[in-house]
Formats: structure tokens, C-alpha cells, sequence
């Protein structure tokens, strides 16, 4: 199942569909940006095998100079994705879906900022730590037992974890 209703959260088992979906979206952005995309990765819980995730897959992309991009918007826009929305400085989202379901959500940051090696540490550090991952796994269900039908409290709650697993220092 790939799809949520836009401010609901459910999560879903673990699905390989979602690296499929994921792998044809990153060539479909490949197209569309071309060289202004250093590089597109798939990020978030779906890139994290054997956690349960909302079933929407995402996927950053990382620009070499982010004011090239109001160049590709059309491009974006034929393709079907719905945006920019700037969510922080410099961290703009596309979705696509409808504007009830989402099933992307594609975060336009800068290659080699912060958020873009944060995006790839934190999925990277899940991936390698089972017992992390199962942490944030079992943080993700009490949340979503909280707050089903209230997205923006269900992220929120996820901040602390995901600030800790960042702010440890990068293994050699």
C-alpha cells in the first residue's frame, strides 16, 4: 500500500514495494533535473528495513544550487509533483499525490548542507543499528497511538529522538 491521507498518520509493516516506487522515482528526478542534482536518495522510514513507516515514500534531493530551482518547477509540475513549499530556509517540499492522499514527499535541499547529511545520516545510522531502529520503531507506535489523526503532533514527538541520534558523533 502506497498512500496516507493528508494530517492522518497509520503505519504500515516494512514493504519492498516501497524501494521499488522509491528506485523509479529517483530516475524519473534524475530526468528532471539532470547535472543541477549532485545527487537523490531515498530517506525517511521507508528506506529503513524493518521498521514500520507511514506508507508514503521519500526521497532527497540534493542541488548543487538551490536558485536553479524555480527552473524545474514545470518540469515538476508536469510530472505531477505539487509544490515547493519552503518548510525551513533553504528546504523546499514537492509531494505527489492529490491533495487528499500523499504518497511522496520530496525534499529539494542543498548537496552537502546540513539537512542533506542529516537525511542520509539518520537513515544510514537506522539501517546499521537494529537496536536503534527498534527504538525508534517502538517511539513511532506509541506516538501513533497518540496521535492517529494529528500528524504535526506525531512528527513533533519524533524530534528529540531524532536530534539525539544525530548529535552522537559519526563512528570512523
Amino acid at each position: 500500500m502506497l498512500g496516507l491521507k493528508r494530517g492522518t498518520v497509520i503505519l504500515s509493516p516494512h514493504e519492498s514495494e516501497w524501494e521499488t516506487e522509491a528506485a523509479q522515482r529517483i530516475a524519473e528526478l534524475k530526468e528532471i533535473f539532470g547535472d543541477g542534482a549532485a545527487d537523490i536518495q531515498h530517506v525517511g522510514s521507508t528506506a529503513v528495513r524493518g521498521i514500520r513507516a507511514k506508507p508514503i515514500v521519500d526521497l532527497a534531493v540534493g542541488m548543487r544550487d538551490l536558485s536553479a530551482l524555480p527552473g524545474f518547477l514545470p518540469l515538476l509540475a508536469e510530472r505531477g509533483y505539487i509544490g515547493p513549499k519552503e518548510e525551513r530556509p533553504g528546504e523546499f517540499l514537492f509531494v505527489r499525490g492529490t491533495e487528499e492522499i500523499r504518497t511522496h514527499h520530496v525534499h529539494v535541499v542543498r548537496f552537502g548542507s546540513a539537512p542533506w547529511h542529516n537525511y542520509i545520516r539518520f537513515r544510514d545510522r537506522l539501517n546499521g543499528d537494529p537496536e536503534l531502529a527498534a527504538a525508534y520503531d517502538g517511539l513511532k507506535a506509541e506516538l501513533f497511538e497518540r496521535y492517529a489523526s494529528d500528524r504535526a503532533s506525531y512528527t513533533a514527538g519524533k524530534a528529540a529522538f531524532i536530534a539525539e541520534v544525530l548529535a552522537e558523533p559519526a563512528e570512523e
